[in-house]
């Protein structure tokens, strides 16, 4: 017997939550400005792993850029989240849930933080935020992190916050410099880990 079908727009999902240190929520108009101060500031520490952070983009690209993940959160297609410093109200980083099967609930997250934040926990704090707030307001099943097998500090992320490293995929994806690179695959699943 199947499951019952989901429509992922009547779903109820909270655009907004705390951690210790963090405000992280849904992108909104007008994000785009802060968002390109932090990809200018980090963008050197970003190529290396993320396709969109080959060249600086406009603010006007980041705006377009946000309101595109504003519309595709309000979809319940993509659920990007900033983080931003409580202490602060600075914008610091991105995560969120993608590459959503609302059928099975499985949800794969995605991070970055931007320079002047590294090395400081925020990541770690974030990631465990969002993996709770998957699993208790989205029912999550599954819950994945995947990274390029020479991302280390990704990696420790995933294994600190004891997620599960089920596989290597080799030769799975091309890298920003179009080689191709192994995918680390850790997860979480209901029943196992939460």
């Amino acid at each position: 017997m199947g499951s019952p079908s989901v429509e992922p727009m009547l779903l109820s999902i909270p655009e907004s939550f705390e951690s210790r240190r963090l405000l992280i929520r849904a992108p909104r108009w007008g994000d785009g400005a802060a968002v390109n101060e932090a990809i200018k500031e980090s963008l050197e520490q970003l190529r290396p792993w993320m396709p969109w952070a080959q060249q600086i983009p406009s603010v006007e690209d980041s705006e377009l850029d946000i309101r595109r993940a504003r519309l595709r959160f309000l979809e319940r297609a993509d659920l990007r989240l900033l983080l931003i410093s409580k202490e602060t109200g600075q914008f610091i980083g991105s995560s969120g849930l993608h590459r959503i099967d609302w059928q099975t609930r499985k949800f794969e997250i995605g991070y970055w933080v931007r320079t002047s934040y590294g090395r400081q926990g925020y990541i770690t704090e974030a990631v465990e935020a969002i993996t709770n707030y998957a699993i208790h307001e989205l029912q999550a099943n599954r819950i994945e992190i995947r990274c390029d097998s020479r991302n280390t500090r990704s990696a420790r992320v995933a294994e600190r916050l004891g997620f599960t490293l089920e596989g290597i995929l080799r030769n799975h994806e091309r890298d920003t410099e179009g080689a191709l690179r192994d995918t680390m695959v850790f997860a979480k699943v209901r029943g196992a880990e939460f």
